[in-house]
């Protein structure tokens, strides 16, 4: 596998448990923008769709995002 494939399978598996923890949080991306926002993040549902969407977000925003969702222990096997 190459590195850029590697790097996607990541950054696929980062997305797909984001998206699971909003989930079983009950927080929808216009919840998480408005509660990013009240931190001082620059949200918007557009923009928390397109990033969950595609797939690749910053670190700042992964932990930003569980931190807002009530997330207090990620277990690196679940990811």
């Amino acid at each position: 596998m190459t590195a850029a494939e590697k790097e996607k399978e990541w950054a696929d598996r980062a997305r797909r448990y984001l998206k699971a923890e909003l989930k079983r949080a009950a927080v929808t991306y216009s919840d998480l923008a408005q509660r990013l926002n009240a931190k001082g993040f620059e949200e918007t549902e557009a923009s928390i769709t397109s990033k969950l969407g595609r797939g690749t977000f910053p670190a700042t925003f992964f932990l930003a995002a569980l931190v807002e969702i009530g997330c207090e222990i990620v277990r690196l096997e679940d990811v």
